[in-house]
């Protein structure tokens, strides 16, 4: 809230602003908001006075109308499609990862989150040689994994080498460390730092639930308050600097007869994604011991939700067993 003071705007003198205030008009919102001609007979001010720095502080505080053919051709020129490295996993997202945006992908543990995360590090920093940022909170995160996925996409050393050379790894444990980690993003990224490996286009986070859940405990309110900092973070960093952000959330058990699985965090973290992705891992049919890796799309703003896929993670490598056609859920 702006309070009015001499020199905010041209008009304004400090004479004019003790009336006002003596007439209980006291910030720009109560200025602009109030009938002037009422304000000019209580204050002993001229009308037109208060109509020209009306006029003037209109002109600095408002927004300014954007109409939304602009606002679509800036989000065509900002917006980026990246690919997952599966081909069945980019089918359910609408062609990829959409840089601007959350996406979250939530299951229970062994569900396969951290082997789609590697997957989708493999694919930009080989595929794309753009760098990845890689936030991890519960040690999943191996490189001889990652070098796994490499090797089944090429038998070039040296270009596994660079490509590993472009995934920046950073262990944060509790949700202190993570907010540090991503305000040193963000010094970075404002001040265009350029880096030898290339542009960062993803930032994967796995978990968030993990950092987040001890706090939601006793001391809630201050939990869902440093819950909804991240979330911020999150979002505006997504939005300002053109990145694709991808975070891992555990799943609980619905308390209703269903007992249908929901990701974990409650009702204020589900506005943070744009597209939620729930993997299951189910017993296979190729024999004892085969593992089947579904992955479901639970919440976007481009397809219907319920379309299923199905993924092969079991080796670190993420592809398909077979060629994948969507399927309406129920």
């Amino acid at each position: 809230m702006v309070v009015l003071r001499a020199g905010l705007c041209p008009g304004l003198t400090e004479e004019m602003i003790q009336l006002l205030r003596a007439g209980g008009i006291r910030t720009v919102v109560d200025f602009v908001a109030s009938d002037l001609e009422d304000a000019a007979q209580r204050c002993s001010l001229s009308y037109k006075a208060l109509v020209a720095v009306r006029r003037v502080l209109l002109a600095q505080f408002s927004a300014f109308p954007v109409n939304g053919a602009d606002l679509y051709e800036e989000l065509k020129s900002s917006t980026a499609i990246l690919p997952t490295g599966s081909p069945s996993l980019d089918q359910l997202l609408d062609s990829g990862l959409y840089t601007g945006e959350v996406t979250e992908l939530m299951g229970a543990p062994g569900s396969g989150k951290t082997q789609v995360c590697l997957g989708i590090a493999a694919s930009v920093s080989l595929g794309l040689k753009q760098q990845v940022l890689f936030l991890d909170s519960t040690a999943g995160f191996t490189a001889s994994r990652l070098s796994q996925i490499y090797g089944a996409q090429t038998g070039d050393k040296q270009e596994q080498l660079e490509a590993l050379q472009r995934v920046q790894v950073v262990h944060v444990f509790d949700i202190y460390e993570m907010l540090r980690a991503l305000q040193e993003l963000r010094d970075g990224l404002s001040q265009q730092v350029v880096s030898s490996v290339g542009p960062l286009k993803v930032v994967v986070i796995d978990s968030v639930s993990a950092v987040i859940s001890p706090l939601l405990g006793g001391r809630q309110a201050e939990g869902l308050a440093i819950m909804m900092q991240l979330a911020r973070e999150l979002k505006t960093l997504a939005r300002e600097f053109s990145l694709a952000i991808v975070v891992t959330n555990q799943v609980t058990r619905d308390s209703s007869s269903s007992g249908a699985l929901k990701p974990a965090l409650g009702r204020s973290w589900s506005f943070v994604p744009s597209t939620r992705v729930l993997l299951e891992s189910k017993e296979g049919s190729r024999g004892r011991g085969s593992r089947q890796h579904l992955a479901c799309l639970a919440k976007s703003a481009r397809q219907p939700t319920g379309i299923q896929v199905e993924l092969d993670i079991g080796d670190g490598d993420v592809q398909e067993l077979s060629p994948a056609t969507p399927t309406e859920g129920p």
